[in-house]
């Protein structure tokens, strides 16, 4: 899944347990004792930066091992339906 603002904050700040809001600028943050935690808004936003390219270059990872893996079968000679019928 996508990371959004809400993993940011819980990786920048690993005593927030709750998290209400959507915009960094507006964010209310809690920890276990219910006790406010105050976040750095730009941290935040940078981070979730981080998380979200990271999270693509995966995806893009993956895509690509997928590809090359059934470029790889092909080259081995099994047909489409060959290959089809092995990764769904």
């Amino acid at each position: 899944m996508q990371p959004n603002i809400h993993d940011a904050v819980r990786a920048l700040y690993s005593n927030a347990v709750t998290i209400y809001g959507n915009d960094v600028n507006s964010l209310i943050v809690h920890d276990v004792n219910g006790s406010a935690i105050t976040i750095d808004a730009s941290a935040v936003t940078n981070q979730l930066t981080t998380l979200q390219t990271n999270y693509e270059a995966e995806q893009t990872s993956q895509a690509n091992n997928k590809a090359s893996a059934l470029s790889k079968l092909a080259a081995l000679g099994l047909t489409a339906d060959e290959i089809s019928a092995l990764v769904g």
